[in-house]
C-alpha cells in the first residue's frame, strides 16, 4: 500500500523549458550584481562560505566565486550553493510578478485527490527546498504548498544514488516499499528502485526506450493502488 508520494519537479510536475527558459536566465542576469552586493550580509556570506568548502578554495575572492557560479550553470553542475543563491534571485521574480511557477494541468487534479486518500506528498528536486517552495507557492494554480508533507533537495543526496532514497524513506519513517517516486527520469528512478522505493515515470514527450519502469504520459494515468511493487 502506498503511504507516501515523493515527485520530482521538472519535467514530472513542471515543464523543464520553465526551468532553462524562464528561471535560469532571471537568476544569471541578476547573479553577479546580487552576490557582489550582499556578499557579507547573511545568508549569502554563508553561502558562499560553503562555495568555497565545496570547490576546496578556502581563499577564493567573490570574484572568483562568481565565475565558478556562471561555470556552475553553463555545466548544469547540481550545486547546493548554486540552488540556494537561485532561490534567493527567484523569490523576488516570484513576490514581483514577474512569472508564476509553471504547472501541468493534470498535475493539481492529481495531487488534491492523493492528499484527500489519506497519502502524504513529497517533493524532491535538485532545486533547493526554498526554490521548491517558491515554485508551489506562486504556482499558475496559485498557493499549492498546503498539499505538501515535506521537501527534500541535494542535502538529502544525489538524486541519482540510492542512499538518498534510503535516506528519505528513513527521515519519511516509511518502508521504502509503501513510497512511490515519480519523475521523469530513468536513472533516478532505478536509483528510487534499488532503495525499495516502487516508481512511475512521467513522459511528457516520446516514450523511453531505454527505461525499465512503467511510463504514463499524465498524472491521471497513475493509480497509487494499482502500483507493482
Amino acid at each position: 500500500m502506498i503511504r507516501a508520494i515523493v515527485t520530482d519537479i521538472e519535467g514530472t510536475t513542471s515543464d523543464i523549458r520553465f526551468v532553462h527558459n524562464v528561471l535560469f536566465p532571471y537568476a544569471r542576469e541578476r547573479l553577479e550584481a546580487f552576490v557582489t552586493a550582499q556578499q557579507y550580509a547573511e545568508p549569502v556570506k554563508s553561502i558562499l562560505d560553503n562555495l568555497r568548502d565545496e570547490i576546496a578554495q578556502s581563499d577564493a575572492t567573490t570574484a572568483d566565486l562568481v565565475e565558478t557560479l556562471f561555470r556552475f550553470m553553463d555545466e548544469d553542475r547540481k550545486s547546493t550553493a548554486l540552488k540556494a543563491l537561485q532561490g534567493i534571485i527567484w523569490h523576488d521574480g516570484y513576490v514581483n510578478g514577474d512569472f508564476t511557477g509553471h504547472l501541468y494541468p493534470d498535475v493539481l487534479p492529481a495531487l488534491e485527490k492523493w492528499k484527500a486518500q489519506g497519502i502524504d506528498l513529497y517533493v524532491y528536486s535538485s532545486g533547493s527546498v526554498a526554490a521548491q517552495k517558491l515554485l508551489f507557492g506562486y504556482s499558475d494554480e496559485g498557493d499549492i504548498t498546503h498539499l505538501f508533507s515535506g521537501y527534500f533537495d541535494t542535502r538529502i543526496g544525489a538524486k541519482r544514488e540510492a542512499h538518498a532514497y534510503s535516506n528519505i524513506a528513513e527521515q519519511l519513517a516509511l518502508p521504502p516499499v509503501s513510497i512511490l517516486f515519480l519523475s521523469d527520469i530513468h536513472q533516478e528512478l532505478d536509483a528510487a528502485a534499488e532503495a525499495g522505493l516502487r516508481t512511475v515515470q512521467l513522459i511528457r514527450g516520446d516514450d523511453d526506450a531505454a527505461s525499465q519502469h512503467h511510463q504514463v504520459h499524465s498524472f491521471n494515468d497513475i493509480n497509487p493502488e494499482q502500483i507493482p511493487s
